[in-house]
């Protein structure tokens, strides 16, 4: 297992050690990840699990976000700005509870569980009730992440008590509980998720929601689903990869970023050279400009040979806050598992350790602007957990978080896996590069290519999270092996 945290991996670890299966465990480290990871994941969030099962079925379970089913007038809304600050880079999120969505974690964690699990879920749920009941050292990566997150943190009453008990937010080495979360996990494990789509839970969420200035209604928790799809698969040199079909965009981006470096043989060139980074640097800016141009939701075009050969032709000759969980297990099961709660929206449930997330407002998920959404509409999201099969079986199980670096961080790991041999921890240490908006960003020994063509380059002075947190676990000839994405405090354990 990889993981963000070294609890989110335990909590899984210890899960397939009491006999469970590969989506025990994922489950398991997800409800973990809300407590060591509560600054990037919450049952407030929502997500998608890729899983492939030892008998070969595979499934893509979409527990995203929905935007509400009906919008409320501007001046009835609390919808505001914050900057957040990556150090190299700021980026602008909205949040408050006209920012809040439908949603899915806890009705995906059921919907999984009863589908593929194997425990009873008062098992599954366990080490994470144990974690937030006792609590936890702050990391320096989750310390970090609450420095960045501090005009969140510190917005409302119900987030501050949640994140700084004690009146400061807590430096590394410091402990932090979550008690009422760990009894809202009891509560849920005890009635199920109709107390939070139906009950008690989602009486306060949608009371507050109508007070405040959101957007949710009763009938938007009570008509939420799980939706289950058939994954995306699309072939890269001898392997099939699996990822996040549409409506989300991140796994049909990095279909057609492969798609386009499957033209050139780049394991030919050495690693972070000018021609490696002008061929990368050249598929980025083109999958990006396609995304703007040709991409549309619902449609199934846009890998289509004609589509593909238009941006392919082009391509020159001399040469472009989220946490995730990956699982494989002796049987042959396979989770891979992205999730997230946004930045927060700043508000909590009162009473339970929720934070609801804030994906109305985050830029990436509406470029057609904040006030355009589409009622009653799964949100398209970035998020591509992905499974590479080899001879039909498992063999990589990846994910990111990271936004909209989610797609080129995956598509450089799977390169320095396939077309570089790399080993896995070289695979996922190696620098990586970001192209958005003309800007062309690097982390550290990597150089600009020459031709950039109107864009300008960013040097990073050291590896950021800002290049997402590629946690991957592979399966070799000489066994499973796993690794965590420094970058994200990830982490890898063994059963």
């Amino acid at each position: 297992m990889a993981a963000g945290h070294p609890q989110t991996a335990a909590a899984g670890i210890e899960i397939l050690r009491q006999g469970g299966n590969a989506f025990d465990a994922a489950i398991a480290a997800l409800l973990a990840a809300c407590v060591a990871e509560a600054t990037l994941t919450s049952l407030g969030g929502a997500g998608f699990l890729l899983a492939h099962t030892a008998t070969g079925e595979s499934v893509l379970f979409d527990f995203f976000s929905q935007t509400p089913g009906e919008r409320r007038s501007e001046r009835e809304v609390h919808f505001y700005p914050v900057a957040v600050d990556f150090g190299d880079a700021v980026q602008e999120f909205h949040i408050g509870p006209g920012s809040m969505a439908v949603p899915g974690t806890v009705a995906g964690v059921f919907h999984i569980h009863g589908r593929l699990g194997r425990l009873p879920m008062a098992k599954v749920a366990a080490p994470a009730i144990e974690l937030a009941r006792r609590g936890l050292e702050i990391d320096p990566f989750q310390s970090f992440c609450r420095g960045i997150l501090e005009p969140i943190l510190l917005a409302t009453p119900g987030a501050r008590a949640l994140f700084v008990p004690q009146g400061h937010l807590q430096k590394p080495g410091e402990p932090w509980a979550a008690p009422e979360l760990a009894d809202t996990l009891d509560w849920l494990v005890a009635e199920g998720p109709d107390v939070f789509y139906r009950g008690e839970i989602a009486h306060r969420l949608v009371a507050d929601s109508e007070r405040l200035g959101g957007h949710l209604t009763a009938k938007d928790l009570r008509t939420y689903r799980v939706i289950e799809r058939e994954p995306l698969r699309w072939p890269y040199r001898d392997r099939s990869l699996l990822t996040n079909p549409a409506p989300s965009a991140g796994g049909t981006l990095i279909c057609f970023a492969l798609q386009l470096l499957s033209h050139f043989d780049i394991g030919t060139l050495r690693f972070g050279t000018a021609a490696h980074l002008e061929l990368l640097t050249e598929v980025m800016r083109l999958t990006d400009e396609a995304r703007r141009a040709d991409f549309k939701r619902q449609d199934n075009t846009f890998l289509s040979p004609v589509v593909l050969d238009r941006y392919g032709s082009r391509l020159r000759r001399h040469w472009g806050s989220t946490t995730h969980i990956s699982v494989l297990d002796a049987e042959g099961n396979a989770a891979s598992v992205t999730s997230t709660n946004g930045e927060g929206s700043a508000y909590v449930i009162p009473g339970t350790g929720i934070m609801i997330n804030n994906m109305l407002g985050e830029e990436d998920l509406h470029p057609e602007g904040f006030d355009q959404w589409p009622v009653g509409r799964r949100i398209a999201s970035m998020m591509a957990p992905s499974i590479v099969l080899r001879d039909g079986e498992p063999e990589i199980v990846l994910g990111s978080g990271g936004s909209k670096r989610i797609r080129t961080a995956l598509l450089q790991v799977l390169a320095n896996l396939i077309d570089f041999q790399m080993p896995l921890a070289q695979a996922i240490a190696s620098p990586r590069i970001h192209w958005e908006n003309h800007i062309l960003h690097l982390e550290p020994d990597l150089q600009p290519p020459l031709h950039l063509e109107d864009s300008s380059a960013v040097l990073w002075r050291e590896q950021n999270f800002y290049f997402g947190g590629v946690h991957t676990v592979r399966r070799t000839g000489q066994g499973l092996e796993a690794e965590g994405d420094h970058r994200r405090s990830g982490t890898a354990l063994l059963l």
